[in-house]
């Protein structure tokens, strides 16, 4: 009796069944004319190499078991074979059993059989069996036993073989040899790839293939060997074929080589290499898309006569590599046109596409062709449908995949993590890394990165420094962009200490570290220490600042007024071709107008190339800090030729134009075209700014009035500015009272406790200044004052001189104090300076900012020219009619207060 797996006995077969059985096959032969045994087993063969089912393939099993055919070795092979591609692994084992002798070919059969139905673990334990037999082995045995163990991710396992090929001394072979190179070259270990190699005797040209491969698998430097190997294989007559060109153009793909592309690619079309095969023209694409020449990969898939999905997505994913998320889905699109079938990788591409672009309904439509079509998603596409519902601002459907996967990796967790985080849900995103982290996942860098912005989105520093410690215990802060991430946390949270503390401990310091730390010293106001960091980060040749670099630097630049640092950082962006970065230009308008050059930033802003709204919006703001009324409404004017539609930003920096310049009437009429036109919803800062343009104009009652329709969440700056306008038209009982009511409404804004001082000090009330400014301090605030920047540039002082003075009210009257450098170079500006003018009051505190020392009242240091001049500069912004000019040799001043700007050369304003 048979195994009962077989599914059949003998009992149960019918003696005719022989007859029966052959006449299938010879319909026209009668029993006496039989077939032999071999032409049957031939027929046996063919029928098993067409059986497409179990039941077909046990009913020739019995045939061959009632012809008494199961002594040939090859039609035993081949059953045997079939049972193991069915995955009939105990039929398949129980036929092997039965029939086992010492035939080589039989177990060489058996060996290739189990491999190609990929049963990679039976390969090995048929080797051991037939190595334990001690009756040799085939070459092929070696081959296909060495790929298992590559399957299996046993090394160990295939260095036993390569003894067992050197006891059999097939080492020399070239076709074991080549096996060999493969093992090796897939485990990276290129020496021993070489060693056997070398010990080829007869070196073919899948030798040298399987050496070249075996370089460009490598993913290293050591891919361009691949490139003297060919010239090597040349020298001894033989020329590469397919094979040898795809790994040529891997290895070009990832060296970035597009010349040596381009040369493979000539020599292909030469030859007639390629020219229709799959796997070339892909492995072409591919290379120009890697050495970015999307354009060419796109010229090489417009010329292949069978484009099949398989090319269809790596040109789709090579755009995408590209950052040309547009051509991709355009490619998506043309491959749906022309009918052809998407698989999962397309979808997956077409998903990424719209994530990237921010499609949300053209992404919902995938989404809802994977629906209809029943596809079943794996790990990829759903991360891939999570980052693009995350990207278009839907975390709640972006959840609900995420919570229906069933296998989730670091990836996909990264993905949510990272969506939580570009949609404000820092808290969401923490305690998402903390359910990776119960089921056991691993979190790897870019979760690490991830995690620390969001702890920076929360700017709780007790939270943060916990993440810090997670990041030390867990050996990341070695990686310079994670330790980035931690010095950008502390500066955000305001700890500039730690944060510096962090930055000398980064060993490789790359652009963001050093622009980090300057941008939380910028933060601070600590300019100096800007300055230094950046002339310390220039020591290091290989660093070039970037955009975000020189954008930290103008903002302190234009905080000192130092024109001639910023034409120098212009000369730079114009040398560097980075004229053409709309942020780098726009803080370059924001930086000119703020230090006074107004002409500069108009011819800045018509050379430059492209504009956006924030460059329109920047212009605008500008004319408006330079009271050019005229200026800001023609730009709105001539924004709406361009059809660009202004936002509230626009209208805000306009309606401060026409306050500073006095114009009511057009103010009022575009609040009105803002709300109607537009459909803008005011907020606090245009009804602050409508205010101010009433109050400026002494009409205070109509600002009272507008006052009454603001409504109470967004009356703070409303009410700031008719207090400010109730002092400068002397009407202080109206200021009085609103000072009082706008401290009980907005008691965190610092500004609104000095302008309440400085209103109570100008009637003399200097109780009830004290009283204000102790209720600041007892609530950690600083007054902000406006200040003077001076840059002297003469023939006597061969460096340029830079200060910046501010103006304090103190609780009493005291004579004006001066804290310049030293005594003598006090000596050599009185040299310079000529003071035209009385001082009207001598009420102000002048405290030189930038300066090493501090003198204190008592030591009566006397007043002198100089500092008159520069006590007469701040009042000149408080009260332009009664302005005095001034000539300090040759010397450029800038004015800054409230957020208008006055620039004097030779004592004339410009």
């Amino acid at each position: 009796m048979y195994p009962i797996s077989i599914g059949i006995t003998i009992k149960k077969i019918s003696p005719l069944f022989p007859i029966k059985f052959r006449s299938l096959f010879f319909s026209n032969s009668s029993a006496k004319n039989v077939p032999s045994d071999s032409i049957l087993a031939e027929k046996l063969v063919s029928s098993l190499e067409r059986c497409g089912d179990v039941n077909s393939l046990k009913r020739l099993h019995a045939c061959i078991l009632v012809q008494g055919l199961e002594t040939n070795t090859f039609l035993v092979s081949k059953l045997q074979n079939t049972y193991a591609f069915f995955g009939l692994l105990t039929d398949s084992r129980s036929v092997f059993n039965r029939i086992i002798n010492n035939n080589l070919s039989l177990w060489d059969s058996v060996i290739v059989g189990h491999y190609k139905a990929g049963q990679s673990d039976e390969v090995l334990r048929v080797y051991l069996d037939l190595k334990q037999r001690k009756i040799g082995i085939y070459g092929s045995a070696f081959t296909f036993t060495l790929k298992s163990c590559i399957h299996l991710g046993r090394p160990e396992f295939g260095k036993a073989i390569h003894v067992d090929i050197i006891k059999f001394g097939l080492n020399t072979n070239q076709f074991v040899g080549s096996s060999l190179i493969g093992f090796y070259s897939m485990y990276r270990d290129m020496a021993d790839a070489c060693k056997v190699f070398d010990e080829i005797t007869e070196r073919d040209l899948v030798a040298y293939t399987s050496l070249i491969t075996g370089y460009t698998h490598t993913n290293d430097h050591r891919a361009c060997e691949a490139f003297a190997i060919v010239q090597h294989m040349q020298t001894e007559n033989l020329e590469p074929n397919r094979v040898t060109l795809v790994s040529l153009l891997q290895a070009t793909a990832h060296l970035q080589l597009l010349n040596h592309g381009e040369l493979i690619h000539a020599y292909a079309k030469r030859r007639g290499i390629g020219c229709v095969d799959e796997a070339f023209q892909t492995s072409l694409m591919d290379m120009y898309i890697k050495c970015g020449a999307p354009n060419k990969a796109t010229m090489v898939f417009h010329t292949m006569s069978i484009k099949t999905t398989s090319c269809w997505n790596v040109l789709i994913a090579g755009h995408l590599k590209s950052s040309q998320p547009f051509e991709a889905l355009n490619l998506f699109s043309l491959m749906a046109q022309e009918g052809h079938r998407f698989d999962l990788i397309t979808l997956a591409n077409g998903i990424i596409s719209c994530a990237n672009l921010g499609l949300l309904q053209v992404g919902k439509s995938i989404h809802g062709y994977m629906f209809r079509h029943r596809v079943q998603l794996d790990v990829v596409a759903n991360t891939a449908l999570v980052d693009m519902y995350s990207k278009c601002e839907n975390c709640i459907n972006a959840r609900k995949i995420f919570d229906t996967m069933k296998d989730k990796d670091v990836i996909s967790f990264n993905v949510m993590i990272a969506g939580y985080l570009q949609n404000g849900h820092a808290c969401e995103a923490i305690e998402a890394f903390h359910n990776m982290r119960t089921l056991g996942l691993t979190e790897n860098e870019a979760t690490i990165l991830t995690v620390v912005s969001a702890f920076s989105d929360l700017n709780d520093i007790r939270q943060g420094r916990s993440i810090h410690g997670y990041v030390i215990t867990h050996g990341f802060e070695s990686k310079t962009d994670i330790a980035n991430q931690v010095l950008y946390l502390y500066v955000k949270c305001g700890y500039i200490h730690y944060a510096r503390q962090i930055f000398d401990r980064i060993k490789h310091k790359d652009l963001v570290s050093w622009t980090s730390m300057m941008m939380g010293y910028e933060n601070l106001g600590h300019v100096y220490k800007v300055i230094n960091l950046f002339q310390e980060m220039q020591s290091e040749k290989q660093l070039t600042p970037d955009s975000v670099t020189l954008t930290c630097l103008l903002q302190v630049f234009s905080q000192l007024g130092c024109l001639t640092q910023v034409k120098e950082i212009h000369c730079h962006v114009i040398r560097a071709s980075m004229d053409n970065q709309i942020t780098i230009m726009n803080s370059l308008l924001t930086t000119y107008s703020k230090c006074g050059m107004y002409n500069i930033s108009r011819v800045l802003f018509r050379k430059m190339r492209t504009r956006c709204l924030a460059s329109w919006n920047t212009m605008i703001a500008a004319s408006g800090m330079h009271g050019d009324c005229v200026g800001a409404l023609a730009l709105i004017e001539e924004m709406k030729k361009e059809k660009i539609v202004p936002d509230d930003v626009t209208f805000m920096s306009t309606l401060s134009s026409c306050s500073h310049s006095g114009f009511v009437e057009g103010g009022l009429n575009l609040f009105r075209v803002m709300k109607e036109e537009y459909r803008i919803v005011p907020r606090e800062e245009h009804y602050g700014c409508m205010v101010d343009l009433l109050g400026r104009a002494g009409q205070l009652d109509e600002a009272f009035d507008f006052l009454k329709s603001v409504p109470p969440t967004e009356s703070g700056s409303a009410l700031r500015a008719l207090v400010a306008a109730c002092r400068v038209h002397g009407n202080n009982e109206m200021g009085e009272s609103l000072g009082w009511c706008l401290l009980d409404f907005d008691p965190e804004h610092s500004s609104s406790y000095g302008l309440v001082s400085n209103m109570f000090a100008e009637s003399q009330k200097w109780d009830e200044v004290a009283r204000v400014r102790e209720s600041a301090k007892q609530r950690g605030l600083e007054m902000t004052s406006g200040y003077s920047m001076i840059e002297i540039d003469t023939f006597d002082l061969p460096l340029i001189y830079l200060s910046i003075f501010t103006f304090l009210y103190p609780s009493r009257p005291t004579s004006l104090i001066s804290t310049g450098d030293g005594k003598e170079k006090q000596q050599q500006r009185r040299c310079l300076l000529q003071a035209a003018g009385d001082i009207a009051h001598h009420r102000l505190w002048m405290i030189d900012r930038l300066g090493e020392r501090q003198r204190p009242a008592h030591q009566g240091f006397e007043e002198t020219e100089f500092d008159r001049i520069l006590f007469q500069s701040l009042l000149i912004c408080q009260d332009r009619k009664s302005k005095k000019h001034c000539k300090i040799g040759k010397m450029k001043y800038i004015l800054l207060e409230s957020g208008h700007v006055n620039g004097f050369e030779e004592g004339i304003q410009y």
